[in-house]
């Protein structure tokens, strides 16, 4: 399974702000590999029916799974992914690569999402010039809101990749 969001920012590097443990839900990429497999990974959806059931009386609930094609990210993602450092019995877990992080964080434009943009460039130097490729090179869900927050986030990221400070 592959976490994205702040699970993926809490759980993928360490330092990361204590903010950012108490992210309340956790965010998933659905590849359209795992997603097209022959069985159709009938026995993780029975799981996820199965946990919902036990979460339910206390209100909580796990629905955060996203297609590939519903994030911001490059079409070559999962050769990239890093595997986090958790030790389950019968999963296992990656995050995006980091230039990956930064476009799923691209796609509402908001502050927090701008700050963990932030984090993850203090994390890792990546140039504008690699940013500009990333962009150019994005998959994005074809939603005219979507599209425009993420052409709108560009020179704000690209600003922070150049003076990460500011």
């Amino acid at each position: 399974m592959t976490l994205f969001g702040r699970a993926a920012l809490a759980l993928g590097f360490l330092g990361a702000p204590t903010g950012f443990h108490n992210t309340r839900d956790v965010d998933a990429i659905l590849s359209f590999e795992w997603l097209s497999s022959e069985d159709e990974n009938i026995d993780f959806w029975l799981a996820q029916q199965s946990t919902n059931a036990e979460l339910s009386k206390d209100g909580l609930y796990l629905t955060h799974l996203f297609r590939e094609s519903e994030v911001i990210i490059q079409p070559d993602w999962g050769a990239r992914r890093v595997r986090l450092p958790l030790q389950l019995a019968r999963l296992t877990t990656y995050r995006p690569a980091t230039v990956d992080l930064v476009l799923t964080k691209m796609a509402r434009g908001d502050e927090q999402d701008l700050e963990d943009i932030r984090f993850l460039l203090g994390q890792e130097l990546i140039s504008p010039r690699e940013l500009q490729a990333a962009f150019a090179r994005a998959r994005v869900p074809d939603v005219t809101e979507i599209r425009q927050l993420f052409v709108a986030a560009q020179p704000k990221v690209l600003k922070l990749a150049s003076d990460p400070l500011e």
